[in-house]
């Protein structure tokens, strides 16, 4: 028992090391957006419960600081790497309209 869970742990780590590997192969303006706007995303989906008034203003001062904009450069991004496949897929899974 104590070996299989040995086995899927390192199964787990492998996985998150190859889907790092393949972040870094990213150009660093992709890297730099996917970041910012994976904080962006994290913070639209905040919803304090039960509702409180001062989380509710750090959430919402994240939002104005990692979202703003992100609609425009995603859209730059994927002009600019319009022949990347592996950067389009990944600009891809993102939501195009937020702001």
């Amino acid at each position: 028992m104590l070996s299989m869970m040995k086995a899927v742990l390192a199964a787990c780590f492998l996985n998150l090391g190859s889907a790092a590997a393949a972040e870094n192969k990213l150009p660093i303006d992709v890297v730099k957006y996917i970041k910012q706007r994976e904080g962006c995303d994290h913070f639209r989906g905040e919803m304090p419960d039960p509702p409180d008034e001062q989380r509710m203003k750090k959430i919402e001062r994240e939002i104005r600081k990692l979202c703003m904009g992100t609609d425009n450069k995603l859209e730059r991004l994927k002009r600019k790497y319009a022949t990347n496949r592996a950067v389009l897929k990944r600009l891809n899974e993102f939501e195009e309209k937020i702001e």
